[in-house]
């Protein structure tokens, strides 16, 4: 378990601007602009299988071993009066809706460089797209398991139609979801004239799975067998429904990649003098932000209503900001949609009963310090322990200690070493631990991306003496293989591709991800010691096998530590 934590009152206020959003946007945002995506049909071919959803028909495109039917709406536009309001229905349409195009992405952080009023995405943007594997084998009693992906991009980047789902449902012989959801001052914003409001872009999330329980019979899933999955800023949103009241029965598995509800970075993490982070804020530190920045948008009326009126005729661009994204990135608790802090929330044992896999990559933190050495390098043992003393003030020297420069080829792999550690792994471990205390009869998988040598994704910087290794969202291609990359996978990288398929779609399939053809994946046990194995998942022999993270990642004493960097 982890320590007894600073105060919630301390921690990061909203609308302090760091510099982690960005670069976790950035990353979303180099996948959404060189992924490939599912080869569709020319807009003048009418031909592909047609499926009836619950609002009309919908025209898919044939990809052989499998087919698409993207751009479906499952909720109303959120735009004028909808605006800020939680997804309404969406409407009903007469004749065959084409559906071999995916729909515009959610209004995203503008990228750097970027023109001001330069707006990427739109308002109009709750849609999904559903991939089903073809030719269709017989269907097994009841249905296909359905996996619904929510994608990462620090909840201010990214969209479902960057990840082409063929692989999974094909190999996997699974109906796979991936979903758009509001982001940045659209999805997170609050204000006291909205009141409890819940946080837009989780119940946009919950309303895609609502979608999806009416829907998955009609493209031959199973709506008792839906397993939500997803990266980072998706890991995430998972980590809110599992203890939302209001996500019950939506669904019945869950797969949580590099993001946790123990998840933080400390003071300086990615430059220095930057402040601590956490994903989630408290209801009114939202609503206090929102206030202010109602004000600087001339919004100064004398009732709460009329401000938000007032806001809600702002235009996109107007609003579509950088200093407005940034400022509501973070979903907001003590709503009804989620009553606590996950954190809190798992720890007081208030969480679906659901399988679960959890995992991280093992140099997380490089891909998020190569992103940042341009602008704020760490070239000398003196210039890490400047970076340290910043982050953990008064352990610095403890730290310091346990990952010396000299241990690591540059100083920043060892910045990037211990962030990883203290930020990532070591609080996933907690987050599991947690579960197992409270819910020990429930299965719990725990993984560790190790692959050394992953291809690098397009567009991140080539840096001497600083090789990104299993670095945060480099397991995304072994799974989706439109997430481009400087190189395509060996060959044994695809066979390592193949088996991670294998074992998510099982667990959808069953609720565990192990199958005879497979090396076997050890469950966590509530009752065994806190340095059981994970399954370490890396190509070549002996490259799939338990290992234990909790040592090499220096978890006890992470945990003698506490939540230092934190205020």
């Amino acid at each position: 378990m982890p320590p007894t934590t600073t105060p919630r009152s301390r921690r990061r206020r909203g609308g302090l601007l760091t510099a982690l959003p960005a670069l976790l946007c950035a990353l979303a945002g180099l996948i959404a602009a060189t992924a490939v995506p599912a080869a569709g049909l020319p807009a003048a071919d009418f031909g592909g299988p047609v499926v009836r959803t619950d609002h009309g028909p919908v025209r898919g495109a044939a990809h052989g071993g499998y087919a698409t039917f993207e751009g479906i709406p499952y909720a109303a536009p959120p735009v004028g009066r909808l605006r800020w309001q939680p997804p309404a229905p969406a409407t009903a349409w007469h004749g065959v809706r084409d559906a071999r195009t995916a729909a515009p992405r959610c209004v995203q952080m503008p990228a750097p460089g970027t023109a001001p009023g330069a707006v990427t995405g739109s308002e109009d943007c709750l849609y999904l797209n559903v991939t089903v594997p073809t030719p269709a084998p017989a269907r097994p009693a009841g249905g296909r398991p359905v996996l619904v992906w929510l994608h990462g991009g620090a909840f201010l980047g990214g969209s479902g139609g960057d990840y082409d789902a063929g692989r999974l449902a094909a190999r996997g012989d699974a109906v796979v979801v991936t979903v758009n959801y509001r982001l940045g001052i659209f999805g997170y914003f609050g204000h006291p004239g909205l009141g409890s409001a819940p946080p837009f872009g989780l119940a946009d999330q919950q309303a895609a799975l609502r979608w999806v329980r009416a829907n998955a019979v009609r493209f031959g899933g199973d709506p008792d067998r839906v397993t939500l999955a997803g990266e980072s800023a998706g890991a995430l949103g998972i980590c809110a429904h599992l203890t939302s009241p209001a996500a019950s029965g939506l669904f019945q598995r869950a797969v949580l990649q590099s993001g946790s509800c123990s998840m933080s970075f400390p003071r300086g993490a990615l430059a220095p003098g930057s402040p601590a982070y956490e994903p989630f804020a408290a209801q009114h530190e939202v609503q206090a932000a929102g206030a202010k920045a109602a004000g600087r948008l001339g919004c100064t009326a004398e009732h709460d209503e009329e401000v938000v009126a007032c806001l809600r005729r702002q235009s996109t661009d107007r609003l579509a900001t950088a200093e407005l994204m940034q400022s509501f990135n973070r979903p907001a608790y003590g709503n009804a949609l989620l009553p606590m802090a996950p954190e809190e929330a798992l720890e007081a044992g208030r969480f679906h009963r659901v399988p679960l896999i959890l995992g991280t990559n093992r140099d997380e933190m490089r891909m998020f310090v190569g992103l940042s050495l341009t602008a704020f390098p760490i070239p000398t043992a003196d210039a890490y322990r400047a970076r340290l003393a910043d982050a953990f003030g008064s352990a610095a020297a403890a730290v310091e200690a346990r990952y010396p420069a000299a241990d690591y080829p540059t100083p920043a792999l060892a910045w990037a070493a211990a962030l990883t550690d203290r930020s990532l792994t070591c609080t996933t471990l907690a987050s599991g631990r947690a579960v197992a205390a409270r819910a020990p009869e429930l299965p719990l998988y725990r993984y560790e991306f190790g692959e050394p040598e992953p291809p690098v994704p397009s567009g991140l910087p080539q840096l001497a003496d600083f090789p990104y290794g299993a670095a945060h969202g480099f397991e995304l291609p072994f799974l989706f293989p439109s997430v481009p990359t400087e190189r395509p996978l060996t060959d044994a990288q695809l066979a390592l591709s193949g088996r991670m398929v294998d074992y998510w779609t099982n667990f959808a399939r069953t609720g565990s991800p192990n199958r005879p053809d497979a090396p076997l994946w050890p469950a966590l046990r509530a009752a065994g010691p806190r340095d059981q194995p994970v399954q370490s998942l890396a190509a070549g022999p002996g490259g799939i096998r338990p290992v234990d993270a909790d040592s090499a990642h220096q978890c006890p004493f992470w945990d003698a530590v506490g939540r230092t960097g934190r205020s």
